[in-house]
């Protein structure tokens, strides 16, 4: 009988050590990783985009921009949605301003 009771408190103590740990415990690992990804990726792209945005709504006569499309060229004018601008010598086309993709680097000389 004596020894039953100590297997009945052996097994008692294997019971409290192979209690699943809490539930914040488990999902920590995966709230790091989501947090680590968010300031790696998604807030510098953030960042990104806000400077884009404001870069172009303060577009002005004379600066120099990229489309998307690849074309270098210089503003004439703006309005609320698109922009004229001068891609060569009396060649000038209306953009989409979201088809801005910014300012030309002015070491670029293009």
């Amino acid at each position: 009988m004596h020894a039953l009771r100590l297997t009945d408190a052996a097994a008692g103590v294997l019971a409290q050590a192979a209690a699943p740990p809490p539930a914040w415990v488990q999902f920590a690992p995966l709230v790091f990783i989501l947090l680590i990804f968010y300031f790696i990726a998604i807030r510098p792209a953030r960042k990104k985009q806000l400077e884009l945005q404001k870069t172009i709504e303060g577009l002005q006569k004379g600066d120099k921009v990229i489309t998307t499309g690849g074309l270098y060229a210089e503003v004439v004018s703006s309005d609320k949605v698109s922009v004229v601008v001068k891609i060569s010598d009396g060649v000038k086309v209306r953009v989409a301003k979201s088809a801005i993709a910014g300012l030309q680097n002015q070491e670029s000389g293009a």
